[in-house]
């Protein structure tokens, strides 16, 4: 494969060709599946859902099996990344790496398809395409935080650059010259995430993305100059200490809950527009907005500096004359004024980051009850606050949900609705209870195993209408539902629901007869208005609120993390719901997981009859992993 046919005793490569550039990218993929556990490890909490080494692993999956269908060329191949990337992309972690090597992509890919065309990947121009790379990925966000992947990122491209600098000229040496002392000071940068970041240094980590990312560049090594894959990520000895002690609570959890199930992760949160990574934080500003705004782009500076003023977490992308944008604010009306006072806002949507924060609460709802108690409905439309504007609705939607379970996954059997509604579930109960309340679309996926923009573009096409919501159902899947809705021939619309039970909950407020844009509004009414909890087992030793937490202790996390913990999955459900219940509830909704054992489950209920004799129960197996209660209160 001429000069990409390397070998030590040849010397490294002065240059990459379209073979040579291809088989980095196998190797990146070879190299994320063989490190993909110790990065799902890297994980700020202590949950059994860290999986940015396993999205980052799907998602170069994907450009793995596109390149297999590409030509030969080099344009094909870096089309073959781009589209890969942008189709494959799983979660968070997978989103921003397809952003990198989107942006690497494009600066290598040649000006036109004629071989004879293409300049050689020398050093000067992989330098450019990780500085590429590395703007990519921070272009769409106006602060980034340092101490995530997107600092190292910088990092890597800034000493690539640096390196050049120090070259007398065309050394045989210098592609592996530029792509070493980028790994150093990437490798440098990784170590002092802790120290940029609080929450890393709280959980004894370094961030789990970067640790990805930085296997691009072993991978692009082993092709330049023959060394092998790594055969451990380089971390911090505290780190792998760390990591070491959180396997050993996982596999306390394996054998407590299932013994056969492999412990595959994903980390608890929601894309933090600033930072570009999954990090927990309950505190900060409450609503989250969003809309797409028509506007020129001339008046967007303008309009990125009255946001600067209003919010944080600040997120533009776009371009001829439609932009869409992100702000974490505590003041929602001036931030929808400074968007009318350049053009028009539409698809506007507000979440409230109190109560879906980071996807820790479980938003729970009585959804199930809904289409199968018809007297429950009535009295609950009668009592339920925001739930009460929907009242009317509400029968109406029982009627349509029987429709909903014979039907969704079949197109052919769907007749035309106003708007659709596709969702994200993890397991066969919750299907049952989303097809129930008219859901037309499931795609499988949630805790460890992120559904890819592929799979939710696939979906979203196949929904009987033009006009479609989703509800991604997990604080993972949220910017990968974007993603697929912005390259989707539909309007699309996605309600930010960051877990299962807030999906159901938004289900309530769903008009199959009424447009995208209205069911979004009338849905995140709904999906907000319950306090939630679960249950889950901590894979390391931390502090809490709570307490100490040892591994293998079972753990109550609400909106504000950790609230209580115990020896059982039972004593920390009573300790959740003892700190949550308050005399104003009338309703809990009780979700029972894979994992949820018939006492353990008596004994939660016998604890609610004896305390709180007034609060009606209601129950539903969703069969999920990982997490044996969910709960939502009312």
């Amino acid at each position: 494969m001429g000069d990409g046919d390397h070998s030590t005793a040849a010397g490294p490569l002065t240059t990459l060709d379209s073979d040579a550039l291809a088989e980095a990218i196998r190797a990146y993929r070879a190299a994320l599946d063989q490190h993909r556990v110790t990065i799902d490890r890297l994980n700020v909490y202590p949950v059994p859902d860290g999986d940015t080494g396993t999205n980052m692993a799907l998602t170069l999956a994907a450009v793995s099996e596109e390149l297999l269908r590409s030509g030969a060329g080099r344009a094909d191949i870096c089309r073959a990344i781009s589209h890969g990337a942008l189709m494959g992309a799983r979660g968070n972690s997978g989103v921003i790496v397809s952003q990198l090597l989107r942006g690497m992509a494009s600066t290598l890919a040649p000006s036109d398809d004629r071989p004879e065309a293409e300049p050689p990947i020398d050093a000067e121009l992989l330098a450019r395409g990780l500085a590429a790379a590395s703007t990519a990925a921070d272009s769409a966000v106006m602060r980034p935080v340092e101490g995530t992947i997107l600092s190292v990122a910088r990092a890597s491209a800034q000493a690539a650059e640096r390196a050049l600098d120090t070259l007398a000229g065309d050394e045989a040496g210098a592609l592996a010259f530029v792509l070493e002392s980028a790994k150093q000071a990437g490798q440098a940068a990784l170590e002092k995430t802790p120290q940029q970041l609080p929450v890393l240094a709280d959980a004894g980590v370094v961030d789990a993305g970067a640790a990805g990312y930085l296997l691009l560049l072993d991978a692009l090594l082993s092709v330049v100059d023959g060394r092998p894959l790594p055969d451990a990520v380089d971390l911090p000895a505290e780190v792998a200490a760390v990591i070491a002690h959180g396997n050993a609570g996982a596999s306390l959890q394996r054998a407590a809950s299932d013994p056969v199930a492999e412990q595959r992760a994903e980390l608890h949160s929601h894309l933090d527009g600033d930072s570009g990574h999954d990090v927990h934080d309950p505190s900060g500003t409450r609503y989250e907005v969003m809309f797409l705004l028509s506007a020129p782009d001339e008046s967007i500076d303008g309009f990125k500096a009255a946001w600067d003023s209003l919010g944080d977490s600040i997120v533009m992308v776009g371009g001829d004359g439609l932009w869409n944008c992100h702000i974490h604010t505590d003041d929602i009306g001036p931030v929808i004024e400074a968007g009318i006072d350049v053009g028009r806002p539409h698809r506007i949507q507000i979440t409230d980051l109190h109560e879906q924060v980071a996807g820790l609460g479980a938003h729970g709802a009585h959804a199930g009850q809904h289409s199968a108690h018809g007297a429950h409905a009535g009295q609950h439309s009668a009592h339920a606050g925001p739930h009460s504007a929907h009242g009317a609705h509400a029968g109406q939607h029982s009627a349509h949900a029987g429709a909903g379970a014979e039907t969704a996954g079949d197109p052919a059997q769907q007749p035309l609705v106003g708007c659709a509604v596709v969702a994200v579930s993890p397991a066969a109960g919750l299907d049952e209870l989303f097809a129930s309340l008219g859901c037309h679309e499931l795609v499988t996926g949630g805790q460890t195993m992120n559904p890819s923009t592929a799979e939710l573009l696939a979906a979203i096409e196949a929904a009987p209408s033009e006009q479609v919501v989703v509800l991604p159902n997990n604080s993972n899947i949220v910017p990968v539902a974007r993603q697929a809705g912005e390259h989707a021939g539909k309007t699309v619309t996605v309600v930010a629901t960051t877990s299962v039970p807030a999906g159901l909950a938004a289900l309530i407020g769903y008009n199959p007869d009424a447009s995208a844009d209205a069911n979004a509004a009338s849905m995140g009414d709904t999906a907000g208005a319950v306090s939630a909890g679960e249950v889950t087992q901590a894979v390391r030793d931390t502090t809490s609120p709570a307490g100490p937490v040892a591994a293998g202790q079972w753990i109550g996390l609400d909106g504000g993390g950790i609230s209580a913990a115990g020896d059982s999955a039972a004593a920390a459900a009573v300790g959740l719901l003892d700190g949550m219940l308050t005399p104003a509830h009338e309703i809990l909704t009780l979700i029972e997981g894979a994992g949820a054992r018939a006492a353990e489950t008596a004994e939660v209920m016998a604890w609610l009859a004896e305390h709180w004799p007034d609060v009606e129960v209601e129950r539903h197996v969703g069969g999920q992993d990982h997490y044996p209660y969910l709960f939502g209160i009312e």
